[in-house]
Order: structure tokens, then sequence, then C-alpha cells
């Protein structure tokens, strides 16, 4: 890491304190002269560079881990982080998705049950009360890295034997090619959430690190046929959509 300028790259005494400073410095270093992937130097060697103490140090590089402009990698140092992918709001499989980047997307099949669902789900696939739907959990990657874990439900009625299919390859394609049937239209709603124990252990990130989660309903035929709901790495994915202005009445 080159050494900043060095009428903005010295941590000085004053009313901002020496973690904030060296945090700032370090962010424009990632920002404009590192690549992805690149190792920083150790906290020893930061804190030489700059005069400060390694707590100083520590804290610095530990909110910027938390931002997801660093990763640690236990026993191998910090790293700054992978860019984030663009996730845009179309109607596409995660493998297929994946496939356009050029990544290799594989999949881990977690739980494939039918059991009743709850009755937020129940409603929004307009099942009856105590009616049976398929429960899914799968977690996916790309390139070997963990990126989001799926948990749906889907309506056995347009779908029956979902649960034999392959389901550790794309569903989409495998639907399209057992029912010939197609998602036609979705209503999909973000927000942002802190991942819990669990969610954190299958995704490789630490409790409480910042989570996309986007449910989304869609039909087949103008019916409801599936309520997904994923959690995207943050890390790895920012949301990006087109605003056009509306046209008055």
């Amino acid at each position: 890491m080159a050494a900043p300028d060095a009428a903005t790259g010295r941590v000085v005494d004053g009313p901002t304190p020496k973690h904030a400073q060296l945090r700032e410095i370090l962010r424009r270093s990632i920002e404009r002269e590192l690549s992805p992937g690149s190792a920083i130097p150790s906290e020893r060697e930061l804190a030489q560079r700059y005069a400060v103490s390694r707590l100083t140090v520590r804290s610095a590089i530990g909110k910027l881990v938390e931002e997801g402009l660093l990763t640690r990698a236990r026993g191998k140092g910090t790293f700054t982080a992978t860019r984030r992918m663009e996730l845009r709001p179309y109607l596409m499989s995660f493998t297929g998705d994946m496939r356009r980047r050029g990544l290799v997307p594989t999949t881990e099949v977690l739980a494939r049950l039918l059991e009743i669902p709850p009755r937020t789900n129940a409603n929004a696939l307009g099942l009856a009360a105590g009616a049976q739907a398929y429960r899914l959990s799968r977690l996916r990657r790309a390139d070997g890295v963990p990126l989001a874990l799926e948990r749906g439900w889907y309506h056995p009625g347009p779908l029956p034997g979902l649960l034999e299919l392959d389901l550790s390859r794309s569903l989409y394609e495998q639907i399209a090619l057992k029912y010939d049937l197609r998602f036609d239209r979705a209503r999909q709603t973000v927000w942002a959430e802190a991942a819990d124990r669990e969610t954190a252990r299958l995704l490789g990130i630490r409790t409480g690190a910042p989570l996309l989660v986007f449910r989304r309903i869609s039909t087949a035929r103008g019916e409801p046929a599936e309520d997904m709901t994923s959690w995207y790495r943050a890390d790895r994915y920012q949301v990006s959509m087109q605003l056009d202005p509306t046209i008055p009445a």
C-alpha cells in the first residue's frame, strides 16, 4: 500500500480521533489504489507507519471490515473486499444470473419438506387454512463462495412432485422442463437485516453482519406459485435500478 499524500495521509493530534483519521486514510487507499483481494499491511506495520498504537489500527480496520471494504482471513491477513455485484430487479434464477456473470453456480439443499406453511405464506400462495405446501431451503454459491440463503414455499397444485427434482440444479430450468411452466410475474420487497447466528454460519460471515433480504412472490399463468425469501450478503451485493420520471395523467 503506497503511503498517502503527506497533506492528507498523516495522523495528528486534534479533535478527530486518531482511529477515525486512520480509517479515512485507509479508505482512500483502498478505493483509489488497491485492486480487490489485495493484502493490506499488518497492524504492526501500519502502527509504525502512522505512529499510532496497534489498538488504534485495530479499531480503524475493524470499522472498514464492518463496512465491507476489508475482509479478514484467519491466519492469512486482511484483504480488500471483492467489489459488490449489481442486483437488478428482474425475474431470473440465481443459476442463470451467475452464469451470465461468468461464475460457476452451485447449490446445497438444506431442507425439502411438505408441510403446512405459516398463515402469511399460505395467504401469499392462495392456500386454504391447513393446506400443505412445499418448503425448500437452499444455500447458493458462486465459484465456491456462499452468496445467498433461500427459503421458499411452493404451491403443490401447479408443481406436483416438485421435491423429487434435482434441487441442487436450477429450479426454474427444471420447472420449465418438467411442467412446461415459467414464472411470468413477481412482486418483490427488499429490506435490510442483520445476520442471525445460523444465517451467518451458512454464509460464512459474522453474526450481525448486514444482509440484503428479498421476498419474492411469483406467479405462473397468473396464479401464485412461489413465495421465496432470499438473504444476500451485503458485502457482495448492491441493488441497482433505473428510475424514470412519471408521466402526468
